[in-house]
C-alpha cells in the first residue's frame, strides 16, 4: 500500500465516492431476469479503480469493514432508485457480519430505510479473509435468514476452504468459480466437475449459479449438459452496467426446450409420415413399404382427415402366396386398411395417452395417429417413442424430487407455477413453513426433525391431492401448493385443523406437558418455544395473464413472514392483484 492509496482510501469513504453497477442473474428456464449482482468500482482516475484493488488496500489500512458497510449501503439505495426486479445479490464480507453487522442489524437498517422487503436480499458472501470461527458465522447465516434474507456463497472452487462454507454454512445459492465455465464446451473435464457440483446441490437443495458464461458455444454447453443448471451470468447476457436492462435481450434455446412433465402432449412424439389416399393403388403402396423398411405403419387420409391405417405386417401378409399379385394388382388401399385406427389428439398429455393404449387391449395398435385441434392429420405416434417419452420424465422428475420427502423440488414446483399461468385459468398459490421449527430441532435433533418434515408433507399431499391441486417441497420445512380458486379456503384451515392435533405428539411427554421446550442459548439465558405450528401465506392469483412466477414466488416469500407474526397455526391471504 503506497502513501497515494492510502490517501485515495481516505477520501473515497469519506467522499462516499464509489460506483454501483449491476450486472444481471437469468434465468434459462423462464426468460427472465432472475436478480442482479451489485458491483463496486472505485473512481475511474483513482489508483484504486479496480475492486481487488481497493479492497486489497482497505484490508492493509484495517478499514475493511468501514468499506463494505459503505458499498452495502450504495448498493441497496441504488438498487432501490433504479426499481430493478428480481432479487439483490449483495456482496458482503464474512469479517463485516461477524464483527458489527449480527449485532448492530445495519444492514437491514439500510433495507428499511431504501423500502426494500429483506425477502428480495441475497446475502453473497465473498472471500478476502478466512472464515476462523464457523459457530459464529452459522449464528450470524441464521440471524440474516431469520430476518428473511437469503444467502449465497461466492467463488465456488476459489478462495478459502470454500467447500467447507458450502457444507457448514448450507446456504440457498451457490455461485460456480468462472474458472469452471470458461471453455467448458471444450474441456469435458469441467463438464465432468460440474456434473459432480450438481448431484451435491440437489442433495442439499441449493440452486447453483454458474458465473462467467461468456459465449454462445459455453451457454449451449451448460443447457445440454443438465437443464436444470437455470441460473446463469455473464458477458454473454450482459455486462456490468450503471443502468442494467429490465428484460432479457439473448435467446435462451432452455425456453423452447424446456416444459413441465405434466406438459408434455402427443405433440412431442409425433413424426411426420406422408399419408396416402384411399384410391391409392395397392402395389404403389407395397413397393413403399419394400423401399423403408422402417415403415411400420401408413395414414389413410381423405380430405386432410385421417380415415384408416394400413400396417406393414398385416399389409405384406397379404403377398405370402403366388397369386397375390394378380389379386390385388387393380385393388384400392381403401379395401384392405384398418378402419379403426387409433386417433389422438396432439395435445393429449402423454399420461392420458398412455392410458387409452393401455385401456384399447389392442396389440395391433403399436401405431397411432396424431391430429391437430380441427381433426387434420399431423403425422404417427408409435408405443416406442411413448414408452422413451414417459420413462424420461420419470427419471427426470425423480432426479428433482426432494430427497426427503420425495415430492417435486424447485425445478419442477417453478415449471409447474409457470404452466399453470400459462394455462389462463385463476388458482391459489401458497406457501408453508413451520414456526418454531429450528428449536425443536436444537433440541430433539436432525432425525427427529426430519419426521416432522415427513409427516407434514403427508398431510400436504393428502390434502393437495383431494382437491387436485400440486405439492412441492422447495427445501426445509418450506412447501408450495397450487390449488383451485374453489377449494383453497378449506383445504388451508383442513392442514391447519389437523397439525394443530398432530404436532404435541412429535414431543417427549414432559415437554409435552408444559405446552413446548426451553432452551438455553450461549449467554446462559433459557428461551421457551411453544409447539410447531404451521403458517400458511396465500395469494389467490385471479388473472394469470398479468402474473408472473417470479413475482408470485417473491409475494409469496413476503407474506409468509406476515403470516408467521401470528401466533400459532395460522394463515395469511394477500388480496392484492400481481
Amino acid at each position: 500500500m503506497t502513501a497515494q492509496e492510502a490517501h485515495w482510501l481516505n477520501r473515497i469513504i469519506e467522499a462516499e465516492d464509489l460506483h454501483v453497477l449491476f450486472q444481471p442473474i437469468v434465468d434459462a428456464s423462464q426468460q427472465a431476469i432472475y436478480g442482479y449482482e451489485a458491483l463496486i468500482r472505485g473512481p475511474e482516475t483513482s489508483p484504486l479503480h479496480s475492486p481487488l484493488r481497493l479492497f486489497d488496500v482497505a484490508m492493509q489500512a484495517g478499514l475493511l469493514v468501514e468499506l463494505d458497510l459503505l458499498c452495502r449501503r450504495l448498493a441497496i439505495r441504488r438498487f432501490a432508485a433504479l426499481e430493478l426486479p428480481g432479487l439483490l445479490f449483495l456482496n458482503v464480507m464474512p469479517l463485516t457480519i461477524v464483527e458489527r453487522d449480527f449485532e448492530e442489524g445495519l444492514t437491514l437498517g439500510f433495507i428499511r430505510e431504501s423500502g426494500l422487503p429483506p425477502e428480495r436480499v441475497v446475502i453473497e458472501l465473498t472471500e478476502h479473509v478466512p472464515i476462523h470461527d464457523y459457530e459464529l458465522m452459522r449464528q450470524a447465516v441464521d440471524h440474516y435468514r431469520d430476518m428473511g434474507f437469503k444467502v449465497a456463497l461466492d467463488d465456488l472452487g476459489a478462495g478459502h476452504s470454500s467447500l467447507r462454507h458450502w457444507s457448514e454454512l448450507r446456504p440457498d445459492f451457490v455461485k460456480l468459480d468462472r474458472h469452471f465455465i470458461s471453455g467448458i464446451d471444450q474441456e469435458p473435464a469441467k463438464r465432468e466437475f460440474l456434473r459432480s457440483i450438481l448431484d451435491v446441490a440437489r442433495s442439499l437443495d441449493c440452486q447453483l449459479i454458474a458465473e462467467g458464461v461468456e459465449t454462445a458455444a459455453e451457454h449451449l454447453c451448460l443447457w445440454e449438459l443438465d437443464r436444470s443448471l437455470a441460473l446463469l451470468q455473464g458477458f454473454y447476457f450482459a455486462r456490468p452496467s450503471f443502468e442494467p436492462p429490465l428484460q432479457l435481450h439473448t435467446l435462451l434455446p432452455a425456453t423452447h426446450q424446456l416444459s413441465s412433465p405434466a406438459g408434455r402432449s402427443a405433440r412431442s412424439i409425433f413424426r411426420m409420415i406422408e399419408a396416402v389416399s384411399p384410391d391409392c393403388s395397392v402395389p404403389i403402396l407395397a413397393e413403399r413399404f419394400r423401399n423403408n423398411t422402417g415403415l411400420r405403419c401408413v395414414a389413410v387420409v381423405d380430405a386432410g382427415k385421417p380415415i384408416a391405417v394400413v400396417r406393414r405386417n398385416a399389409f405384406l401378409t397379404l403377398f405370402t402366396n403366388p397369386y397375390s399379385h394378380s389379386l390385388y394388382s387393380k385393388r384400392r388401399v381403401w379395401d384392405i386398411a384398418d378402419a379403426n385406427p387409433l386417433i389422438a389428439h396432439a395435445d393429449t398429455p402423454l399420461e392420458v395417452l398412455s392410458q387409452q393404449l393401455t385401456d384399447s387391449h389392442d396389440i395391433e395398435q403399436e401405431d397411432f395417429v396424431i391430429v391437430d385441434a380441427n381433426g387434420d392429420y399431423l403425422g404417427m405416434g408409435s408405443i416406442i417413442d411413448l414408452l422413451r417419452e414417459i420413462t424420461a420424465i420419470q427419471v427426470r422428475q425423480a432426479r428433482h424430487a426432494n430427497p426427503l420427502t420425495g415430492l417435486p423440488g424447485n425445478i419442477l414446483i417453478n415449471e409447474t407455477l409457470t404452466n399453470y399461468l400459462a394455462a389462463e385459468q385463476g388458482f391459489a398459490a401458497a406457501y408453508v413453513d413451520l414456526d418454531n421449527f429450528k428449536a425443536f430441532n436444537d433440541a430433539y435433533g436432525y432425525a427427529r426433525g426430519d419426521h416432522v418434515i415427513i409427516a407434514l408433507s403427508r398431510l400436504l399431499q393428502a390434502q393437495v391431492d383431494n382437491a387436485g391441486g400440486f405439492i412441492g417441497h422447495i427445501g426445509g420445512d418450506d412447501f408450495m401448493m397450487l390449488l383451485p380458486l374453489s377449494h383453497w379456503e378449506n383445504v388451508c384451515q383442513q392442514i391447519l385443523d389437523s397439525f394443530e392435533v398432530m404436532a404435541p405428539g412429535f414431543y417427549e411427554d414432559s415437554d409435552r406437558e408444559q405446552g413446548g421446550i426451553s432452551i438455553e442459548n450461549r449467554q446462559g439465558s433459557v428461551s421457551f418455544f411453544p409447539f410447531v405450528s404451521v403458517s400458511v401465506a396465500v395469494k389467490p392469483v385471479i388473472d394469470p395473464a398479468v402474473c408472473k412466477a417470479l413475482d408470485i414466488a417473491a409475494q409469496l416469500s413476503e407474506l409468509k413472514h406476515q403470516a408467521k407474526k401470528i401466533v400459532g397455526n395460522s394463515m395469511f391471504v394477500e388480496r392484492r392483484t400481481c
